[in-house]
């Protein structure tokens, strides 16, 4: 949606989806660049700008994207009609800027759907109890459009963007990197989670949590691409009985380069510790991941978590003048230059051995562990970030991640 060509591009798409009998809703998101100009606009007249204003600000952007593109598709011929979140209604919490989807009501869609027209509904808004609109954060437009799929009853629900679908690492990182043709809602959940960018995690949640299959395809191809092929290319995310025909031990590598890491020496080994360490780094609002409590010694503990980088000072802060007072603490040592690299796969659950496989290639490049975490499906592991490439490329060797079919190991 970045220019009027891009535009008339996606209703080229649309309408071809149309055209051969399917009922389509279209979620689009601003135009490239628009949310961050607008709030650069905001930010100009006052940095601390209130949270609502700032969402009746950056709801514009995608009011214009979804009306531009109804008009094109109406240019070519396909009956379309657009509405914001709120006409809908989209209905969400009060929190704004980062609001959460509490109820769709569909009847509006389906109408019009019945009627043949194409709905095209902006991403990423809604409206809540006191009628403010309100945004659901960064991302936002996946998430909308896989809640109105799910409201709506839909089929699929196809998520067009710059890549042609989930790789099991990043490209960039391993060439030999493969495109997976499907993979279960746990597994993308975890890879969002974890670091890939290709989808929001809360719209994976959705999906997820509705049974809503989707399809991660590339935006870039010809919008006139013959449907058939169109509609099984890309990758389809859905139920994991569907996915086994791709249940390697391990489907992707996922990671993560905006970790740092906080360590607490010598923390008294007592009920409540942990809480004491932790309450007020969460009422600071900031987020925590791998967390580690050693063993005792002599009464006292180590301490150790993860947060993202951007929040690291703060939360030094937070230790240095709440935290410690409060529990003592012999040291307190900061490091804002590690990363996560994890491991993910439903195969992982019926396979013994395969952490120890990650640790021993790890250990055989050199690279050292500082953290570790595991799940059922997921191994992550806290290093140094000046060796996470070579740790992305090691791993995706070691479990035959380019093999041009999964390698399922006996």
């Amino acid at each position: 949606m970045g220019s009027v060509e891009r535009i008339q591009n996606v209703a080229k798409r649309v309408a071809k989806w149309h055209k051969a009998g399917h009922q389509v809703v279209v979620v689009p998101s601003a135009m490239a660049g628009e949310t961050n100009r607008l709030l650069g606009l905001a930010k100009e007249i006052n940095e601390l700008a209130d949270r609502r204003e700032l969402d009746m600000l950056a709801s514009t952007g995608e009011q214009a994207s979804s009306a531009l593109l109804a008009i094109a598709l109406q240019t070519q011929g396909v009956a379309a009609r657009s509405y914001t979140g709120w006409q809908v209604p989209v209905e969400t919490d009060s929190s704004f800027t980062k609001a959460r989807i509490k109820s769709i009501n569909p009847e509006r869609i389906k109408a019009d759907l019945a009627d043949g027209k194409v709905v095209v509904v902006t991403g990423f808004q809604g409206i809540d109890p006191d009628g403010h609109i309100t945004t659901l954060g960064r991302g936002g437009s996946d998430t909308s459009a896989v809640a109105i799929a799910a409201a709506i009853g839909a089929d699929e629900c196809l998520t067009f963007t710059d890549v042609d679908g989930v790789y099991t690492t990043d490209p960039r990182i391993e060439p030999e990197a493969r495109r997976l043709s499907v993979i279960s809602f746990e597994e993308m959940l975890e890879m969002a989670s974890l670091g890939s960018k290709i989808l929001q995690i809360r719209s994976v949640e959705f999906a997820g949590k509705y049974k809503v299959p989707l399809r991660v395809l590339s935006s870039l191809t010809d919008p006139e691409l013959d449907i058939e092929i169109e509609k099984n290319s890309g990758t389809l995310i859905t139920f994991e009985e569907d996915a086994k025909m791709e249940s390697a031990l391990v489907s992707g590598i996922a990671f993560s380069r905006d970790e740092a890491k906080i360590t607490l020496l010598g923390v008294p080994d007592k009920p409540g510790v942990a809480f004491a360490i932790l309450d007020p780094i969460a009422k600071a609002n900031i987020e925590l991941d791998m967390i580690i409590q050693n063993q005792s010694v002599d009464g006292t503990t180590d301490f150790s978590f993860t947060v993202n980088r951007s929040d690291f000072k703060r939360a030094i802060e937070v230790i240095n003048n709440t935290v410690v007072p409060a529990v003592g603490a012999r040291q307190v040592i900061a490091d804002d230059k590690v990363c996560k690299v994890s491991i993910v796969g439903i195969g992982m659950r019926s396979h013994a051995g395969v952490a120890s496989k990650m640790f021993r290639t790890l250990a055989e490049e050199g690279v050292n562990i500082q953290m570790i975490t595991t799940s059922e499906i997921k191994t992550s592991v806290a290093i140094e970030d000046k060796y996470m490439e070579l740790a992305v490329r090691a791993l995706h060797k070691a479990f035959n991640l380019g093999e041009t079919e999964p390698v399922e190991e006996k």
